[in-house]
C-alpha cells in the first residue's frame, strides 16, 4: 500500500523535505550564534563603562586599530579643539532614534603634536544639506573630555556606504586615518565618543550610553528554525498516513461499487432468463389443453 511513494510526486516531495532539514537546521545555529555575539557584547559593554577611565593614549597609538576588548572603555584626554578641521557625519539619528542629522567630529591637540578626534554630539540637519551646518562652538583654551572609545568606522563593519563627493567638511564614517591626511597631523586610532562634560545652553546633544540590557529575538528565531526542521518528518509521516488512508478508503469504495455493479449486473441477467421459460410454460399448457367441441 505505500508503492505510491515511489511516484514522482512523492520522490520529489520527499526530497525537498530532506533537503530543507539541514537548511533550517543551519539557519537555526546562525540565529543562535547572533544570539551569542549579543550577550557577549553585553557583556563587554558592561564591563568597559564600569572600568575606571584611562588616558586614551594607553589603548591607542597613531594608525592603530582598536581592538574589541577596548571598545567602549571609558577613557580621558586633555588637550584643545581644532576646529580649523571640524567634520560633521552625515544621516545620523538623535536619542530618539527618529531625528535625522549630524555629529559633530572636532580633532583634539594632545600637545605631543598628536591629535584625537572626539564625537562631540549630534545636531539637526536643518533645510540645507549642501552647506556646512551651524555647528555650536567647541570650548576654547585646554579642556579635559571623558568618553568612549570607539573603534574607526569602516563600510565593511557598519554598512554605511563612504559616498564621495559630498559638500566640504561632510564626511559618511568616523575614520582617524582619513582625518589624519585632511589634517596633516597624526591622529590616535579610533575615537572618543564624549560623555563629559556635560553639554549645557546649545550645545551638540551627547550620544547616549549604548544599550546592553536586550538581547534581541535571535535566540526565538534559532528556536522557531529548529521547530520547523523537526516539523518536516512529522508533516511528511502524516501526509504519507493521510494519502495511504485515502487509497484504501478509496480501494474499499471501488470494491464495494464492483460487488453492487456485479450484483446488478446478475440481477439483470436473471430476468433475462425467466422471459422464455415463461413463454415455454405457457406454450405448453397450450398443447396439452382440451380439443374445441364439434359442430353440429
Amino acid at each position: 500500500m505505500y508503492r505510491f511513494l515511489l511516484s514522482r510526486q512523492w520522490v520529489i516531495l520527499t526530497l525537498v523535505g530532506l533537503a530543507l532539514i539541514p537548511v533550517m537546521i543551519k539557519l537555526g545555529y546562525w540565529q543562535f550564534h547572533r544570539h551569542e555575539h549579543k550577550v557577549a557584547q553585553n557583556q563587554l559593554i558592561a564591563r568597559s563603562l564600569a572600568a575606571d577611565p584611562v588616558p586614551v593614549t594607553s589603548l591607542t597609538a597613531p594608525g592603530r586599530e582598536l581592538p574589541r576588548r577596548d571598545m567602549w572603555r571609558t577613557v580621558s584626554a586633555t588637550g584643545t579643539y581644532d576646529t580649523a578641521h571640524e567634520v560633521v557625519v552625515r544621516q545620523r539619528t538623535a536619542a530618539d532614534e527618529q531625528s535625522i542629522g549630524y555629529y559633530v567630529v572636532t580633532p583634539l591637540l594632545l600637545g605631543n603634536g598628536k591629535a584625537v578626534l572626539v564625537n562631540r554630539g549630534w545636531i539637526s540637519a536643518g533645510n540645507d544639506l549642501t552647506r556646512f551646518p551651524d555647528v555650536p562652538a567647541a570650548p576654547r583654551g585646554k579642556v579635559t573630555v571623558t568618553g568612549r572609545m570607539m573603534a574607526d568606522e569602516t563600510t565593511a563593519a557598519s554598512g554605511i556606504k563612504d559616498t564621495k563627493g559630498l559638500p566640504a567638511r561632510q564626511v559618511m564614517l568616523i575614520n582617524s586615518k582619513e582625518q589624519a591626511k585632511r589634517a596633516g597631523r597624526p591622529m590616535l586610532g579610533g575615537y572618543i565618543e564624549q560623555t563629559g562634560p556635560e553639554p549645557s545652553g546649545n550645545n551638540p546633544e551627547l550620544v547616549p550610553e549604548p544599550d546592553h540590557d536586550s538581547i534581541g529575538p535571535h535566540m526565538a528565531y534559532a528556536i522557531q528554525w529548529w521547530l520547523f526542521a523537526a516539523a518536516v518528518p512529522v508533516g511528511w509521516i502524516v501526509l504519507v498516513r493521510r494519502e495511504r488512508r485515502d487509497r484504501v478508503t478509496a480501494a474499499a469504495e471501488q470494491a464495494e461499487q464492483a460487488r453492487e455493479d456485479e450484483a446488478a449486473g446478475a440481477a439483470r441477467d436473471g430476468g433475462r432468463t425467466a422471459e422464455p421459460a415463461g413463454s415455454g410454460k405457457t406454450e405448453a399448457a397450450g398443447d396439452h389443453a382440451a380439443p374445441a367441441p364439434a359442430k353440429p
